[in-house]
Formats: C-alpha cells, sequence, structure tokens
C-alpha cells in the first residue's frame, strides 16, 4: 500500500517549508518513525517521520524546493503489501538529466553520512556516483572523485592539438572563485526580521561595565558541590538570569511589547537564551523562568545547547520570550550592540570576561570586566529605565546576595 508523504502542520501562520533535504534515498527501507527528510520553516528545521514502516518509493521535491502544509512530498510502500492501484508518476523537472532517466529503473545505492553531506553541497544525487565501498556503498572519496573527472578531462588537451612549445605557456588561473549558496529559509527570515526591528522599532542601546568578581568567586567557591548534586556545571547565564528578572519586575516596560496602538505588559517571564545551533543561532525560551532554580536554569539551558546542535528544538520552544540574552562573550566578542527581537522590547548583551585594571578605594587592583549592552525600544522605553535596567542587573550581579535576600 503507497502511503502518501505530506508537509505536517509545522506552526501557527507557517503556510510553506523548504526541504532541507532527504535523509533517505529512494528505494531505501525505513522504519516506523525513522526520520525521513528534514523540512526548514522560518522559524526552525524539524523531521518528517515516517508514517509506517516501509520502503521510499517516490520523491517529489527535492533540497531547496518548497512545499506547502498538506502538500505530497513523497510515497512510502508499507511492508508487505502492494498497491493495486496505478501510482501517481513523480514531477518531471524541467529537464530531466540522463544520469536521472538511466537510474530510474534501480534503487539508488546506499550512501555513508559523510558521503550524502557532499553530495547535498554540490547538488548531486545518489544515483550519479558510483560506489566503491562494501556493497556498493557510496563513500565520501567517491562523491570527491565525480566532482573532480570533469575537471580532470577538461584539463587534458584534445587528440589532435599541437605538442606544447617553450613558446606557449598557460597562464596559472587567478584562483578568484565564487560560489552562490542559496540562502535557507531560517537564514531569510532571520534577515527580513532583524531588517522589520530595524525599520518598525525605535532601537537605541545603552553600557555598561561590571565587575564579575563575586561570581566568580562563588562558582569557585560551590561549582564542584553544585555539579556533584545537578549532573551540571554552574555557569554564568543562571545569574543573569535571575538578575534579569529581578531588574523587570523593577522596570516593566521591558518585559512588554507594542501591540497596534497598546502597550501590552507581561506579568510572566519568558526569558529567550540565545545558544548555538546546527544552523546558526537560535532562541530557545525558559518559560516561566521566575519560577526556576538555578539548577533548572543551567540544565534547561544545556539541555538546548545539546539539541539545538542536532536540530532537535521543537517549534513551541522557539516561540514567544518576553525578553531576550544573548552572550556573544562565548565567541570572544569584547563588545556589541544586540538586534531586539520583535515583538519584544529589550534584549540584553554579554560580552567576553577579561581581567582589566579598576579603581578600587583610591587604589588600582586587577578584576574580572565584562562590559553589557542593553538595546530597547525607545517606543516604550525611556532612556532613564534601560539605564536604571542595566545599573540594577549590575547591582545584582556585583553582589549577588541581593539574589536571595531580594534587596
Amino acid at each position: 500500500m503507497q502511503i502518501e508523504l505530506k508537509v505536517p502542520e509545522v506552526g501557527e501562520s507557517i503556510t510553506e517549508v523548504e526541504i532541507g533535504g532527504w535523509l533517505k534515498s529512494k528505494g531505501e527501507a525505513v522504519s516506523r518513525d525513522e526520520p525521513l527528510v528534514t523540512l526548514e520553516s522560518e522559524k526552525a528545521t524539524v523531521e518528517l517521520p515516517a508514517p509506517d514502516s516501509g520502503t521510499l518509493s517516490g520523491l517529489l521535491k527535492q533540497k531547496g524546493d518548497t512545499a506547502k502544509v498538506g502538500e505530497v512530498i513523497g510515497y512510502l510502500e508499507k511492508d508487505g503489501q502492494k498497491d493495486a492501484s496505478p501510482k501517481v508518476p513523480e514531477p518531471k523537472a524541467a529537464e530531466p538529466k540522463p544520469v536521472a532517466q538511466a537510474d530510474a529503473g534501480r534503487a539508488e545505492p546506499r550512501v555513508m553520512p559523510a558521503a550524502q553531506i557532499a553530495l547535498e553541497e554540490h547538488g548531486l544525487r545518489p544515483g550519479q556516483v558510483k560506489g566503491t565501498g562494501p556493497g556498493g556503498r557510496i563513500q565520501k572519496e567517491d562523491v570527491l572523485r565525480y566532482i573532480e573527472e570533469p575537471a580532470a578531462e577538461a584539463a587534458k588537451p584534445p587528440a589532435d592539438a599541437p605538442a606544447a612549445t617553450e613558446a606557449s605557456v598557460t597562464l596559472p588561473s587567478s584562483g578568484r572563485q565564487e560560489e552562490v549558496v542559496p540562502m535557507s529559509r531560517l537564514r531569510r527570515t532571520v534577515a527580513e526580521r532583524l531588517v522589520q526591528a530595524q525599520n518598525a522599532a525605535a532601537l537605541l542601546t545603552t553600557f555598561n561595565e561590571l565587575d564579575m568578581t563575586g561570581i566568580v568567586a562563588l562558582r569557585k567557591e560551590y561549582g564542584e558541590a553544585f555539579q556533584q548534586k545537578y549532573q551540571v556545571k554552574l555557569g554564568f547565564m543562571s545569574f543573569f538570569v535571575k538578575a534579569c528578572i529581578d531588574a523587570l519586575k523593577q522596570f516593566p516596560a521591558l518585559n512588554a511589547e507594542v501591540r497596534e496602538a497598546n502597550i501590552v505588559y507581561h506579568n510572566y517571564y519568558d526569558l529567550g537564551v540565545a545558544v548555538g545551533g546546527g544552523k546558526g543561532l537560535v532562541v530557545p525560551v525558559l518559560r516561566n523562568a521566575e519560577r526556576m532554580s538555578f539548577a533548572e536554569v543551567e540544565l534547561a539551558i544545556a539541555d538546548f545547547a545539546r539539541r539545538a546542535k542536532d536540530n532537535k528544538l521543537k517549534l513551541n520552544e522557539l516561540q514567544g520570550g518576553t525578553f531576550t540574552i544573548s552572550n556573544g562573550g562565548v565567541y570572544g566578542s569584547l563588545l556589541s550592540t544586540p538586534i531586539v527581537n520583535p515583538p519584544q522590547s529589550g534584549i540584553l548583551g554579554l560580552h567576553a570576561i577579561q581581567d582589566r585594571p579598576v579603581a578600587r578605594g583610591g587604589n588600582v587592583v586587577i578584576r574580572p570586566m565584562m562590559y553589557v549592552a542593553l538595546t530597547y525600544d525607545h517606543r516604550l522605553v525611556d532612556g532613564r529605565e534601560a539605564v536604571s535596567f542595566l545599573k540594577r542587573v549590575k547591582e545584582v550581579i556585583e553582589n549577588p546576595a541581593r539574589m536571595l535576600m531580594e534587596i
């Protein structure tokens, strides 16, 4: 029995997706719930699992193609059952290549993971490359060999070409090559929203610097016990989550948004935390962060980071958020101006910690210092509120006991 593979609902207001790449080849056996293809929406990358065990019998869409929600993108032949009705023919490309016609009558060979990546990078299909691995499997070396062969053939002189003489000199190529790569749907959406944020909001950034001595001492004193008890490291982010919640309670405009002609104040704190993902930075959200302990914050962030690298984050984990924290310091950034994630009204940018000379009690001492930047929407946040918010974060971070005493 032939099962249609349709694009599922992948999020509110999302009507179409982009095919990120098939994880299985045509003719390959698959198990129930095994990922078949990645689908890129404007918010995240998700995987379409196999609805049943069987054989992937048809691919209607290829990497880079767009498909609407509910559209059929392929077929699965269920195990042990053949479809008596005629199969729907796959749509033809603009001009089918001879290689594709030659491969139409047989199943494509198995592809090793590294080879699959190389195939996708160069826009090739498994049927175009001859595998030399066990059982005819395609290895990365086979793909590279296939790519290099046309260049080698082109470099050979024609059979009737005259022999080279001392006067005939071949000029070396300049090496000024270009590579054109289409933007992914996720990257296009990020670009559009960043431009939208700058065009629609009145963004302004204010800066301060924090003395991290107190936090560094706490982590040194309690870090090992914390990790033994909760199986996660005590990082800096949990301190900043707590400090931001403290400051947001005092300056609620930074936890609000402009909605048409109204200001919507959120009486909850859903903090977005930027983490590095497989395809760039993503911002999963800590829901009701005000109710979370230090350990819960660290465990949640560690889980987000782990799943972001594998593109395993769920769409609902990336939606919403009332305020964002972005830590560019993990990449070595000393100072930057983060951009607000609309419709939020504020984002706190953290940076690298560096030992710097500072004045304390009339003496010059060396302290671990960090620059912080707050970008805010001036339409509903005044400069006084923004500066006071950042000052409050500074007070709490430099005196961590305030987090417990709530003073």
